[in-house]
């Protein structure tokens, strides 16, 4: 099993931008899909983005579409979310998560079988 450590979370007021940061170790890069999820207190997690990364195909909840970019640096075994236009539903544990696959399934939430220890993100009105 690979290991994801992810980096980057912070306060930001309503507007602002973050990027979040995600080194994966232990997997072949080519057959892998990652992806950010993040949880709010009391809620459930959630699933917001996630990158096919043989070809890079990214794929968007609707919640965060047009806002979040998820990209990745194979040189660097790292994958980035990208969080513009912040508002505070956005305040919650961001979590990088990964499961191995042929297919470019990333926005199959279900699938994601191995996960960091999460970063939190906090945005202020």
């Amino acid at each position: 099993q690979g290991q994801l450590v992810e980096s980057g979370g912070g306060s930001v007021q309503t507007g602002g931008s973050l990027r979040l940061s995600c080194v994966v170790s232990g997997y072949t890069l080519g057959r892998l899909c990652v992806g950010w999820f993040r949880q709010a207190p009391g809620k459930e997690r959630e699933g917001v983005a996630g990158i096919f990364t043989n070809h890079g195909l990214a794929q968007y909840a609707d919640s965060v579409k047009g806002r979040f970019t998820i990209s990745q640096d194979n040189t660097k075994n790292t994958v980035f979310l990208l969080m513009n236009e912040l508002k505070p539903e956005d305040t919650a544990m961001y979590y990088c998560a990964a499961h191995s696959t042929v297919w470019a399934n990333c926005d199959s939430w279900s699938r994601y079988d191995n996960w960091g220890q999460g970063t939190q993100v906090t945005v202020s009105s």
